[in-house]
């Protein structure tokens, strides 16, 4: 994660916002809703999702610059973040996120657009991407998009794919997320450790 690419940060976000691990959340919360309105829905909430991030993308650096945070500083602790995340994408709890956000109003904000696509940890890595990526805010801005896109598709499609892969094939994919964020975390991890040596 030294140098900035579109197609690695896109791949990342995608894996923090965590779209598969989503779909039976979103398929619990929207389960008493017409087939035609749950998709009208996602759409909305997706878009309410990409405002909030956008918010934290643009303002991210702002807000770092505030507590006088430097970049290695902001970097390693982005890699202890997506350390973390991937660990509770291999190993999740026992109880079921479904059963954290099921409801039986339609939702609106909450909870689909925040905390599921919008959520603390993607927020966290746009804080932490806008201040180490500073001067590539354009191609964040389009990884952000593309990461996005990828998991509106994903969350639109919801019930499709949870009728091909059921729960254990969505866990297994989800598993697999996680495996690669937490080797990507390590390798930011050492990136940040690399750049810190050379201020000494």
């Amino acid at each position: 994660m030294g140098e900035f690419s579109i197609i690695s940060t896109a791949i990342l976000l995608m894996f923090v916002i965590d779209p598969f691990g989503n779909v039976p959340v979103i398929l619990s919360i929207l389960k008493d809703v017409e087939d035609k309105r749950k998709k009208i829905i996602i759409i909305r909430e997706m878009l309410f999702g990409l405002g909030i991030l956008m918010t934290f993308l643009f303002f991210g650096e702002s807000f770092l610059n505030l507590f006088h945070l430097e970049t290695e500083a902001v970097r390693l602790a982005g890699a202890v973040i997506f350390f973390v995340i991937g660990i509770k994408l291999i190993f999740p709890g026992e109880q079921g996120s479904s059963q954290l956000y099921g409801s039986s109003k339609e939702p609106f904000v909450v909870p689909i657009a925040m905390p599921l696509i919008a959520g603390p940890s993607a927020l966290a890595t746009l804080l932490v991407m806008s201040k180490s990526h500073a001067s590539s805010m354009g191609g964040l801005f389009v990884s952000l998009l593309l990461a996005w896109f990828v998991a509106a598709i994903i969350m639109y499609l919801s019930p499709l794919l949870y009728k091909i892969l059921r729960e254990k094939g969505l866990s297994a994919l989800e598993r697999l997320m996680g495996m690669l964020l937490l080797m990507m975390s390590v390798q930011m991890f050492i990136d940040g450790i690399r750049a810190l040596s050379h201020t000494f």
